[in-house]
């Protein structure tokens, strides 16, 4: 019998913390001896996270959501995978999605005919933000759109990691608490954890029990699963940057619109004159040195919802006056 390699599944809205989650996956493998393979997903064309992956088997699918437009990439990925394990086996297969992806056109792949005879769906983990799911689920501060998909990508998880708790107080946090398990389900396993650390043992779990949503669901109802609207949905790129002072762009991070939920890439910081990756989520930015080598250059990926197109032209502006200066 074929040993099945176990899959998770990493859900959550932008900015919740998902690709922290999965480094820490990552060092658990690497302490303890596993191969590990990664599949990422990103909306925009460029992924400028790739230097969190050095030296790992990492697929990108670009430039389209897993959960619809790239639903054909993610099997044709899955038979490459198949077959590549003959000569070069993976113990642990992580699949990251986009923070818009609805993970249930994920599982579906999984438990169809011919991936379940080779993998095993070990867990699907939603990532959820602690210091900003009341106002993602509140009607006055969110899209019906982002209410919907956060209320999808809840129920669809059977993992809940409530992240950046330390961002709220413990009033807060269990407030927030009630309302995620409320949706989630009562039963659903939830685990609080801040910069997404979280013991690796209780990660690795299955979680997913005996659901085989992929097999009871008929053709038809399968492809309206498939039809998802991410018009919404908005990214800005800038290419081509400047060096720039830290402290200053530090400030134009801060004062961004709320409706910028993520952003992410590379800048040039001039004194001292270093390359290093950005990290942008609930208003705070974290920048990280790294090398200077390979064909990295300065770009700023901003990812919202229903962006203001003037407002936003205006912050570019200021980004690259900044850097004139």
């Amino acid at each position: 019998m074929i040993k099945r390699v176990p899959v998770y599944i990493l859900s959550g809205f932008l900015g919740s913390g998902k690709t922290t989650v999965l480094v820490h996956f990552l060092e658990h493998c690497k302490r303890n001896g596993l191969q590990p393979g990664i599949i990422l997903n990103e909306i925009g064309e460029t992924n400028v996270e790739g230097h969190l992956f050095d030296n790992q088997r990492v697929v990108e699918l670009l430039n389209g959501c897993i959960c619809c437009t790239l639903q054909e990439d993610l099997k044709e990925t899955m038979d490459e995978l198949v077959r590549e394990m003959t000569e070069s086996p993976l113990d642990v297969l992580f699949i990251e999605g986009t923070g818009v992806a609805n993970p249930l056109e994920i599982q579906e792949v999984l438990l169809s005919t011919p991936y379940r005879e080779q993998f095993d769906l070990m867990s699907i983990l939603t990532v959820v933000d602690a210091s900003h799911y009341t106002e993602y689920q509140s009607v006055f501060s969110s899209s019906a759109e982002v209410r919907k998909l956060m209320t999808e990508q809840l129920v669809c998880g059977s993992l809940i990691l409530l992240n950046k708790t330390d961002l709220v107080s413990d009033k807060q946090l269990e407030k927030v608490k009630q309302k995620v398990l409320k949706i989630a389900g009562e039963h659903k396993k939830l685990v609080e954890c801040a910069y997404g650390e979280v013991d690796a043992n209780n990660l690795m779990e299955k979680t997913v029990g005996s659901l085989s949503v992929g097999n009871s669901i008929s053709p038809a109802s399968t492809h309206e699963h498939h039809h998802h609207d991410h018009s919404t949905v908005q990214t800005i790129t800038l290419e081509n940057l400047p060096p720039f002072n830290q402290t200053t762009v530090t400030k134009w991070f801060k004062q961004l619109p709320p409706s910028v939920l993520r952003g992410k890439g590379y800048l040039q910081l001039d004194e001292p004159k270093q390359l290093v990756s950005f990290q942008y989520a609930s208003n705070k930015v974290k920048f990280t040195p790294i090398s200077s080598s390979g064909e990295r250059e300065s770009i700023v990926i901003l990812i919202g919802m229903e962006m203001d197109k003037e407002l936003m032209n205006e912050r570019c502006e200021e980004l690259l006056q900044l850097g004139n200066r």
